[in-house]
């Protein structure tokens, strides 16, 4: 085997092992969301995805998130919860609420119609 072969062949490895961290094992510590007046509220942009895209809400009081697009894509005119059977349309420019009170701990998975764009609310 000659040098070159061997730096390709490495180059090559670390890539994967860049590629295999960032899409399965990164995690996420996710945005604790403030109450204000006994709402736990948080915007949420939609450009390209959501941000935050990982929530940390607590189990029995009300949860607003303000899903705010900036961005005209197909993709993200709506937002689906499917768990809790929720979902909105979001027109560009405006914001819009969704609310609902988690009262078992776990995850509550939300995406684009299309499943492309995701985010989670985490309940604890």
């Amino acid at each position: 085997m000659e040098i070159t072969q061997i730096l390709v062949n490495v180059a090559g490895l670390a890539l994967i092992a860049a590629i295999v961290w960032y899409f399965w094992l990164y995690r996420k510590e996710g945005v604790q969301v403030a109450e204000v007046a006994g709402v736990q509220e948080v915007p949420i942009t939609v450009k390209g995805g959501y941000d935050p895209d990982v929530i940390v809400v607590r189990r029995g009081k009300p949860v607003r998130l303000l899903f705010q697009r900036q961005e005209s894509s197909l993709c993200s005119e709506m937002v689906v919860f499917d768990t809790i059977h929720r979902s909105a349309k979001l027109p560009e420019g405006e914001t819009v609420a969704i609310e609902f009170t988690p009262e078992e701990p776990g995850e509550i998975p939300f995406q684009c119609q299309m499943g492309m764009l995701r985010g989670k609310v985490v309940v604890r």
